[in-house]
């Protein structure tokens, strides 16, 4: 006669006594597990064989397609968005272009720089600090 203390697992089958108070379906958690898993395959491989699972009559908002006029409206929203931004933006608060940094650059790397807060001299000369001699100079023309 068998004992009442052991029960058999759900997964292998192999009596167990249970370690627990309540009743336990497997004999260790591997077992417990494995059944997870084995229950997962199962249910994923009855979704696929069930198409009426699936169907969008009821998810109608789910799968939408890509229309030409769909399209087309994106695009004109966008190039209107963009005009009115490039419109409302000043001048001084738009990203600097190419151009803008060679021009920077070329400013900086040049030998004379105008001194704004002198005055001329007395010939019509304005001062320039020059980069190489450290000095400030009078020229003619602005360099």
């Amino acid at each position: 006669m068998r004992d009442s203390r052991y029960y058999t697992c759900n997964y292998c089958f192999k009596e167990f006594e249970p370690k627990r108070r309540r009743v336990q379906k497997y004999c260790s958690n591997s077992c417990r597990s494995k059944a997870y898993h084995a229950r997962k395959s199962m249910n994923e491989i009855q979704d696929l064989s069930l198409p009426e699972k699936h169907s969008n009559k009821d998810n109608s908002k789910a799968s939408e397609s890509v229309s030409v006029a769909g399209v087309t409206n994106a695009a004109t929203g966008s190039l209107i968005a963009d005009g009115i931004k490039a419109l409302a933006t000043k001048k001084e608060n738009r990203p600097a272009t190419k151009g803008d940094l060679n021009l920077m650059i070329e400013k900086f790397l040049g030998r004379y720089h105008l001194v704004k807060n002198l005055p001329a001299n007395a010939f019509g000369q304005y001062p320039y600090y020059d980069i190489i001699t450290n000095e400030i100079v009078y020229l003619q023309n602005e360099v």
